[in-house]
């Protein structure tokens, strides 16, 4: 479904896939990684990496894990929401913006259903984009909620002077090519700016864009951690931006210290994070 007013970038929302984005593009310039991912042997997964941006939720947000009491099910890798279609409920442009508002409906993995109103909006005049989620458990039975987006970029397009920028890096600032080895991850706190809900990071500049700069902004009261993730292992080259609502330990290590909170049947939670290319 293609989604692009005014300034914004040109972006393919994936209606088979929760709304994700799909391709995206700057002056006729893919962003989105494609093929040039690892194939960890799910192929929602291999589908939803290779565009600019999938959800890893509501149930579970990274490698597999046991479903406890299940007799050694396991949690999907990434989550449920994954290759789950999303029904278009709303599709509004007015003057120089444009809203898209889409339902998904998601089987969790240990049982119940979650809804996702996903609300996409494109300011044509400034170019951001923004995306707001309203997670609600439509189960019988309370979950612990959680959620990451990972925004994929072809590393291909990077060079030396390509940094991160953002209060959540030592310093300041750090080179894309984070790290000693391929495949490197790591995950800090991220704080919002003062006066701010939201904590922000730049990469830049891209010079295959003409010099322009990815400008990302998260709301820390449900996104409180930044995930960074690259990977050039041979056929990937990619980098992720990646905040989500949980630091990166185990799902016993985040109950045993009090971080998995659960939502009760008919509770919701919200979740805000905008980009932009300028």
């Amino acid at each position: 479904m293609r989604f692009h007013v005014g300034a914004g970038p040109e972006l393919q929302l994936d209606l088979g896939s929760a709304l994700d984005i799909g391709s995206c593009r700057i002056d006729g310039i893919e962003l989105s990684p494609g093929r040039a991912v690892p194939d960890d042997g799910d192929p929602r997964i291999l589908h939803a990496v290779g565009g600019f941006l999938f959800t890893c939720g509501p149930d579970h947000i990274r490698h597999p894990e046991p479903i406890a009491g299940s007799g050694g099910r396991k949690y999907p890798l990434h989550g449920s929401m994954a290759a789950t279609k999303a029904e278009v409920i709303a599709h509004n442009i007015v003057e120089k913006s444009e809203e898209i508002i889409a339902r998904v409906t998601v089987r969790m993995a240990q049982g119940g259903e979650a809804e996702i109103l996903r609300t996409w909006r494109m300011d044509g005049a400034t170019g951001e984009v923004m995306l707001v989620d309203r997670l609600t458990n439509i189960g019988s039975q309370p979950f612990p909620p959680m959620l990451m987006y990972h925004m994929n970029i072809g590393a291909h397009l990077f060079d030396d002077d390509t940094k991160l920028k953002g209060s959540m890096f030592e310093n300041g600032e750090i080179g894309w090519m984070f790290g000693d080895e391929d495949m490197h991850v790591f995950c800090v706190p991220a704080e919002a700016e003062a006066g701010d809900e939201f904590a922000r990071l730049v990469l830049g500049p891209i010079e295959a864009i003409g010099g322009k700069y990815l400008n990302v902004r998260f709301a820390t009261d449900t996104i409180p951690y930044l995930q960074m993730w690259r990977n050039q292992a041979s056929p990937a080259h990619v980098l992720g931006i990646e905040p989500v609502s949980h630091p990166w330990k185990t799902r016993a290590e985040l109950e045993s210290e009090g971080l998995m909170p659960t939502l009760a049947p008919g509770e919701f939670m919200t979740y805000r994070l905008s980009f932009a290319f300028q």
